[in-house]
């Protein structure tokens, strides 16, 4: 076992990608490195970096369960053999902020940092590199190239940071850490699950904190669901065959809800007058709550015109009949958005309204600049 690294290296260590994308690398709901005072971060670490005697034991039970689970002995006693607890995972688990936390960072701060002119160029090269395979995905799922490789671009920056943390340990350190441990003993026996039928080795299985893997940062239980083969060669591989990754891609949208016959959303500019209490939902969300409560009620856009919106900058209005929310991310006078059914879809890959905003605004731009 490889000696512990000090405190402030490990720190260092554990989140590589940080330095890369300005003030955050965002995968997931469930995978997201933000930008964490040291001090909190440090502060972490070092009750984390504490001796751990239960582990071992937690491991010892868990390898009974997982073998009860339908996995190879032989896999799960070599994957598991000495394998040590990871106190950079937990740390940074720890020091997620507080869900019940109301501060939020400004979203044009947020859009600025990820919505960059290099990604979006970057972005339009793919487009146009992978087209007979987004076509494809398209014609099978529904979803345009341009928001897939949005989603690809915003998840990994096309694939250039995947992240660099065994899943195997990660998991099992924060199985046995306990705070979401349903979650991460269910991730364990899924990564083992695709090491034993020889889905992906483990040298493979690498990826964020939080066991996010491969181009489209897919949990593994995610990989069995929906990860697809996209070139015809009998393997689902989202790590290293760029059209696997974009039909997968597809492939999650399409079984979250999206509806090839509508958008995203669009900008709108909202009148002075408008009564914001006269439009709240009122029926709480059911999922992804915290975001969703930012939403108004919804509301045809027939309605929302004669409320007195007008379309933002480039945008045009869709069938009157068509449903949409009213979001101002940053409050009211500070940009507004329509919202429509596959809105929820992008939510559903990242739980976030400043992810599911970048993502469909990094995709309207590669498409209108496609040509």
């Amino acid at each position: 076992m490889r000696q512990r690294a000090s405190v402030a290296h490990a720190a260092a260590l554990a989140a590589p990608g940080l330095a890369r994308v300005g003030c955050a690398w965002q995968a997931t709901w469930v995978r997201r490195f933000l930008c964490l005072p040291l001090t909190l971060l440090l502060l972490a670490m070092q009750a984390a970096d504490a001796p751990q005697p239960g582990f071992a034991a937690w491991l010892a039970d868990f390898s009974v369960r997982a073998k009860a689970a339908g996995i190879a002995a032989a896999t799960v006693d070599r994957e598991l053999a000495g394998l040590a607890f990871d106190p950079r995972v937990v740390a940074l688990d720890r020091a997620q902020p507080d869900t019940r936390s109301t501060a939020r960072p400004s979203f044009a701060a947020y859009l600025q940092n990820h919505l960059t002119a290099s990604r979006a160029e970057r972005g339009r090269a793919r487009l146009a590199a992978m087209q007979p395979a987004l076509a494809a995905a398209q014609a099978r799922y529904g979803v345009p190239g341009p928001v897939v490789v949005a989603i690809w671009g915003m998840e990994t920056d096309y694939g250039a940071f995947t992240g660099r943390f065994d899943l195997i340990r990660s998991f099992a350190s924060l199985a046995w850490e306990g705070r979401r441990r349903a979650l991460f003993e269910r991730e364990l026996i899924a990564a083992l699950h695709l090491i034993d039928r020889g889905a992906v080795p483990r040298a493979r299985l690498t990826g964020s904190w939080a066991g996010a893997t491969g181009q489209p940062q897919f949990l593994p239980s995610s990989f069995d669901a929906l990860a697809v083969d996209g070139d015809g060669d009998g393997r689902a591989d989202i790590w290293g065959n760029d059209a696997d990754t974009v039909a997968s891609i597809a492939h999650y949208l399409a079984v979250n809800g999206w509806h090839a016959d509508s958008g995203w959303g669009m900008p709108v500019v909202v009148p002075a007058t408008l009564d914001r209490a006269r439009i709240r939902a009122l029926t709480p969300a059911q999922s992804c709550v915290r975001p969703l409560a930012q939403h108004s009620r919804w509301l045809t856009i027939a309605e929302w015109r004669a409320l007195g919106l007008l379309p933002g900058a480039g945008a045009t209005w869709p069938a009157d009949a068509s449903y949409a929310t009213l979001i101002e991310p940053d409050g009211p006078g500070q940009g507004a958005y329509l919202t429509f059914g596959n809105y929820r879809a992008l939510l559903a890959y990242n739980c976030s309204n400043f992810y599911a905003f970048s993502v469909g605004l990094l995709a309207d731009t590669i498409a209108a600049t496609r040509h």
